[in-house]
């Protein structure tokens, strides 16, 4: 195996840096003890963290988010799972046209996608419910599904299912037993990366919420039109510490290395 040059190290250790020196900022300037966007020159205060708790819409916003990345993420799974081990595994009519169609919302523009949505939850008269939003994050996210998906199914040896079948057991007790299990890493991969790309939604959710359903991006952006306080980098550091104490837990409990290898568990 070739190992990297010093020059190719040095490529990636700035890259790195350049992707990460803006997360570092954000989390810099939540511990400001100013009333403006600046970093904790004079020293680190938990002063715009404590703030957060006097702002209960931020809180109600978070649980909404929440929410939506659960119900979206897994409807997706499950909308997404026998489509993908159709188009893995057999090739029919319109086939090409099924993975088009999953994953159009990756080349359709996202103002365009949100305006189509909301026309098409105003003809069911849904806009603004948490119902039509999660729909509409389950389109969205769709694609990440199926590309994992698609992955996980690629790596099944289908010998495997042949042998439950020749020893008795029935379609679905093989698909439930076998084939399920040895998907499981791409499913649950895919899962969150629906749920990430769900809870980060913002342009399409924009169209599609309303003043009873805000979910957090669309709550961070609206606050930063009113003003400029650090409140929003507080929250965006609570965010990514939650993201990665869940990061390091699934790394202990299952593996970075096999959810994100679309191999089987």
């Amino acid at each position: 195996m070739r190992r990297n040059g010093a020059l190719a190290l040095g490529f990636h250790a700035l890259f790195m840096a350049f992707m990460l020196a803006p997360l570092l900022v954000v989390a810099l300037v939540a511990f400001t003890p100013e009333g403006y966007l600046s970093l904790p020159v004079h020293g680190p205060s938990l002063r715009w963290f404590r703030t957060i708790l006097d702002y209960p819409d931020f809180i109600a916003s978070f649980w909404i988010s929440i929410e939506l990345g659960l119900s979206s993420a897994t409807l997706a799974s499950l909308c997404i799972l026998p489509a993908a081990l159709a188009i893995a595994r057999y090739a029919f009519p319109g086939r090409g046209a099924l993975v088009a169609f999953v994953m159009s919302p990756l080349m359709i523009p996202a103002v365009v996608l949100g305006v189509g949505l909301l026309r098409f939850l105003t003809i069911f008269q849904i806009e603004g419910t948490f119902i039509g939003i999660m729909l509409c994050h389950a389109v969205v996210i769709g694609p990440y599904v199926l590309r994992m998906l698609l992955a996980a199914v690629g790596g099944v040896d289908r010998n495997i299912e042949r042998a439950a079948l020749s020893l008795g057991a029935s379609n679905f007790a093989a698909f439930r037993r076998v084939t399920l299990p040895m998907l499981m890493s791409g499913l649950v991969g895919g899962w969150i990366l629906a749920f990430i790309a769900s809870f980060d939604e913002l342009t399409v959710t924009i169209f599609v919420s309303s003043p009873q359903v805000t979910p957090l991006p669309v709550r961070l952006f609206s606050h930063i039109a009113e003003t400029t306080d650090p409140l929003v980098a507080s929250v965006s550091a609570v965010i990514m510490a939650i993201s990665t104490l869940l990061l390091l837990l699934l790394d202990r409990l299952y593996g970075i290395d096999r959810l994100f290898s679309g191999g089987a568990a």
